[in-house]
């Protein structure tokens, strides 16, 4: 019971640690003049920025920002800060989304590996119902799940050579350090070198790919959600992705916070 609540205060503990990360006390607002000033001499995109690369991901339509958000000045920065963190939040959503979806058709197909999930000898779950494998892991399973994506976020906060709220390059991951971590580890933005390589043409043709995916997974991934929670949600899917009753938005069994 002591192991359990002690899992519970680390989970809590990294989720306010990257939530405090983007809150208005990270940001002074009296040196927006001085960042104003000094954008000059970064990297950083404007609105007329994503109008190019709007027309570039889909032709036809274009530039789409009906809610201004391009335009805005999150917690008291620049619209271009406020761009760099809206790029950088649209390519992370999109490249979890696109495992996701290929998790789901994965996993509803009944295919997991072989070999023991857990210390205990607990095998991955054999499902067809694939919101129903993640119900069937242990919530201590979960939460070293969850320690270590929020390990990964505050990795790439404070690792990264230069924010992509100031000028970095959004969706770039910063290689793993063997000086923190013993031995180092593959670089989970290019593990095999191969994007270094690459002509600048062929960088910004993958860029357009992986924005047009990453957008497409996360319609297909809620579609598969939606429809199987309400059948008919998306009338394409019905009668091809079973019903599903537990709660999709609810990622452990028991909630880490307590009742009110």
């Amino acid at each position: 019971e002591h192991q359990h609540e002690t899992m519970k205060f680390l989970l809590a503990s990294l989720l306010a640690g990257s939530a405090a990360a983007f809150t208005p006390s990270s940001f002074n607002g009296a040196a927006v003049t001085q960042r104003t000033a000094a954008k000059a001499s970064m990297s950083m995109e404007t609105s007329e920025d994503l109008a190019v690369l709007a027309k570039k991901c889909n032709p036809v339509l274009g530039y789409f920002d009906p809610l201004g958000l391009a335009k805005q000045s999150f917690w008291d920065t620049t619209p271009e800060e406020t761009i760099g963190f809206l790029r950088e939040s649209e390519i992370k959503h999109g490249r979890i989304a696109m495992f996701a979806f290929v998790g789901y058709i994965v996993h509803a197909n009944g295919i997991h590996f072989p070999w023991a999930m857990q210390m205990d000898g607990t095998p991955f779950p054999s499902v067809s119902n694939a919101p129903e494998a993640w119900d069937s892991i242990s919530d201590a399973a979960k939460y070293q799940i969850f320690a270590f994506i929020g390990f990964l976020e505050v990795w790439r906060e404070v690792m990264s050579d230069k924010h992509y709220m100031k000028g970095g390059k959004p969706g770039e991951f910063p290689a793993f350090d063997s000086r923190y971590i013993p031995g180092g580890a593959l670089n989970l933005y290019d593990p095999f070198g191969w994007h270094k390589n690459r002509s600048e043409e062929a960088k910004a043709a993958g860029l357009v790919k992986e924005i047009n995916n990453g957008r497409l997974a996360m319609i297909g991934i809620l579609g598969f959600l939606s429809e199987g929670k309400m059948a008919g949600s998306v009338p394409a899917l019905k009668g091809i992705i079973p019903a599903y009753s537990g709660e999709p938005m609810a990622p452990f069994s028991e909630s880490i916070f307590p009742s009110l």
